[in-house]
């Protein structure tokens, strides 16, 4: 079997990172400090030109929850848009209804609007009421991968509900677990849950460059970056796991 590992990259700097770093595809985010929200039409087009690795630009408007208004909902449309115009592999999504079940026709509208993009579903799934309703409901709008922590702070913390979301896709759709997987647990996570694909932050914090900082400002000064030798490492783990089967 071959497995997969997904990075996310929040900055130009990670893009560039995640090229030389075994990764198979990257998310592309902006503003880490709220879980992650669509770049920006420059950075979507220059991470194009950076890399040739599967480009899935996230879809989100905001942070926050993931119940959308109808504008929101015409920004996420015209943004697929925008991704599609600038060949990009796929795009992130996620749509919820005020009950914790999925917005089944948000989302199959966004589906559409990417076609023949893939779309992946992502950590919205988290925030649902019934994960295995949640699943098919997925799956019935066309998705082809869900990205989820098993509804828990870190997937590792829910491997037994990871396990079952893959028995009960059965291939329709891949689960992809994600949140707090490093190389220290990449292995063990993939034997329990029997996925093929993973997403990881890899992030470090990157000091600022500046010689002169306004200490009166109080602030820190620091950026997001992918740890590249972390992301070897987790590539290295499911290569040996992949022996091993």
């Amino acid at each position: 079997m071959k497995y997969n590992l997904e990075v996310i990259a929040f900055n130009i700097q990670s893009v560039i990172a995640a090229a030389n770093s075994g990764a198979y595809r990257i998310e592309l985010c902006d503003n880490p400090n709220e879980g992650g929200t669509t770049a920006s039409y420059g950075m979507i087009k220059t991470a194009r030109e950076k890399t040739s690795l599967q480009l899935y630009p996230i879809i989100r408007p905001r942070g926050g929850d993931f119940l959308y208004s109808d504008e929101e909902f015409e920004i996420m449309k015209r943004d697929i848009l925008l991704c599609k115009e600038l060949q990009c592999d796929g795009v992130v999504v996620g749509s919820l209804l005020k009950d914790g079940s999925v917005d089944k026709k948000r989302t199959a509208q966004l589906v559409e609007a990417a076609y023949p993009l893939g779309v992946t579903f992502h950590r919205a799934f988290d925030r649902v009421a019934n994960p295995f309703e949640a699943l098919e409901a997925v799956i019935a709008c066309g998705c082809e991968r869900i990205l989820t922590s098993g509804l828990k702070p870190v997937a590792i913390e829910a491997v037994d509900t990871l396990a079952e979301l893959v028995r009960q896709s059965n291939d329709r759709i891949s689960i992809m677990p994600g949140s707090g997987v490093r190389a220290d647990n990449i292995f063990n996570l993939a034997k329990q849950t029997q996925a093929f694909e993973f997403h990881s932050s890899a992030r470090i914090n990157i000091p600022s460059a500046m010689e002169y900082i306004n200490a009166g400002m109080n602030e820190s000064l620091e950026s997001t970056a992918l740890n590249i030798e972390e992301v070897k490492k987790m590539v290295e783990e499911l290569k040996k796991l992949a022996e091993v089967l």
